[in-house]
């Protein structure tokens, strides 16, 4: 765990990583046992960073409920060659959280909806993940009211939806997630996983790179089963 920072105030980490999904209301929260992902991670590669994610845990503390899941979907942004990339031109206000240190929160709207990145490398830079979507497994009822939906699949089943859900919104943009008391992204290192590796969606350029990863039949990754 990183230096500085307090496990009684971070989120859980189940005992048995494997058995999250078969039976998560018998699981016991042992926050000693907790491991945030710590800067180092964060400094690789956008796709090495967007690879390595699926299967880890991402929650945000809403009053003092702990919300959130396993990453089963993600999409890397490059600081170069990337006509896709939001940095493509440049630093600017909306993207500056983008060209932070890796493991910094950035946090854009898009026709009204909000969608989250975590910036990777070095300060400067301009790359980042997209969290694109995780699987529903603590605070699902907190998560329900946020959507207004029942159905765990339309809960977290895409950056939109993902923002809604945990009530992520541009006030958390700049956040260093690192440190962040309401916010972790954390190891589960037994979690099985198979991971494709495919095109990145909803974009009009740079669509050829295989930069969109998640893991394989999951019924939470985004868009139809053929995508997945």
């Amino acid at each position: 765990m990183d230096a500085g920072v307090d496990a009684s105030k971070n989120p859980p980490c189940w005992t048995d990583a494997t058995k999250i999904r078969e039976e998560p209301e018998q699981m016991t929260w042992e926050p000693k046992r907790f491991k945030r992902l710590g800067r180092k991670f964060f400094l690789q590669s956008p796709a090495v960073v967007a690879h390595e994610l699926i299967g880890h845990g991402l929650v945000r503390r809403i009053d003092d409920k702990w919300v959130g899941g396993v990453i089963v979907e993600t999409e890397a942004y490059l600081s170069t060659d990337d006509p896709a990339s939001h940095s493509r031109s440049g630093l600017t206000r909306r993207c500056r959280s983008m060209f932070e240190i890796g493991g910094t929160l950035y946090v854009y709207t898009i026709h009204a909806k909000y969608c989250m990145h975590v910036a990777t490398e070095t300060k400067g830079l301009g790359s980042a993940v997209l969290i694109r979507a995780i699987e529903p497994v603590w605070g699902v009822e907190m998560m329900i009211q946020n959507r207004g939906y029942g159905d765990p699949r339309r809960l977290a089943r895409g950056p939109a939806m993902l923002c809604q859900s945990l009530a992520i919104t541009t006030v958390d943009d700049g956040i260093d997630l690192i440190s962040a008391e309401r916010f972790s992204l954390f190891r589960i290192p037994s979690m099985p996983r198979s991971i494709g590796a495919g095109p990145r969606i909803g974009i009009s350029s740079g669509r050829a790179k295989p930069l969109r990863f998640y893991e394989r039949g999951n019924h939470f990754v985004s868009g139809p089963a053929s995508r997945h």
